[in-house]
């Protein structure tokens, strides 16, 4: 397993849960690093279950949902299924004025995620 250093990935079944270890997910170097790190997930390690838990996460730029955008394409590419879980009613308005709680699987906590997988 890949070293990490922006998310701490743990395995719970054959569920990937991922927490960011930012809490603001904005500059650009971090972005890019967080998004290596995601991809990477999927294309190098396989995983095919991913849940993204935002319980530590205040802020996200557009550029991050950027990054998350791509990651739900990839992760569809490979046959494989994404969830959100834990994101915050500010963060939720971003994902809900840009129609991305359309896009995304989103669910209120991750126990609620895990059990939809």
């Amino acid at each position: 397993m890949a070293e990490h250093k922006r998310l701490d990935v743990n395995e719970v079944g054959d569920v990937a849960v991922i927490r960011f270890r930012d809490q603001k997910i904005i500059e650009d170097i971090n972005i890019q690093e967080l998004g290596r790190e995601l991809f990477e997930l999927v294309e190098v390690e396989k995983r095919e279950k991913l849940l993204l838990n935002f319980s530590s996460v205040d802020f996200l730029s557009s550029a991050a949902l950027g990054k998350l955008i791509t990651l739900e394409k990839k992760v569809k590419a490979n046959g494989g299924v994404l969830k959100l879980s834990n994101i915050r009613p500010e963060i939720y308005e971003v994902f809900a004025i840009t129609k991305l709680n359309r896009l995304f699987d989103i669910k209120d906590d991750e126990a609620d995620a895990l059990a939809t997988f």
